[in-house]
């Protein structure tokens, strides 16, 4: 039983799982929308709401918190940069899933992640 199990397991181990979804939290950031499975989007989005809360302090430590976070600098200067500015009145909700449908090679149901 799974009884109170939060996440997935992504059919990973624990730093692969981590990695993938540092990455994938970063190119959300980057690129704004990103098309990827639904269980992934599913268990980024809450990583990615504390990422945009945490930037919206916008004080040393909330840096060093997105340092530890996320990989790439780019994704850093973003999120401190403009999107703590576009959500700072905001009060979560800062994501939204689309779903597009079932890939064709192994029926995987896709959606697009984005920001609002």
């Amino acid at each position: 039983m799974r009884h109170r199990v939060k996440g997935k397991k992504l059919d990973r181990k624990k730093e692969p799982r981590e990695a993938m979804l540092k990455n994938l939290a970063s190119s959300i950031i980057i690129y704004e929308k990103v098309k990827t499975t639904e269980a992934k989007a599913k268990t980024v989005k809450p990583l990615l709401e504390k990422i945009i809360t945490t930037s919206i302090k916008g004080d040393l430590a909330s840096r060093r918190e997105l340092i530890r976070l996320l990989p790439q600098k780019m994704a850093i200067k973003k999120a401190m940069e403009i999107l703590a500015v576009r959500y700072k009145d905001r009060r979560g909700g800062y994501l939204r899933i689309i779903k597009l449908g079932r890939r064709l090679g192994d029926s995987a149901s896709l959606v697009q992640i984005e920001l609002v």
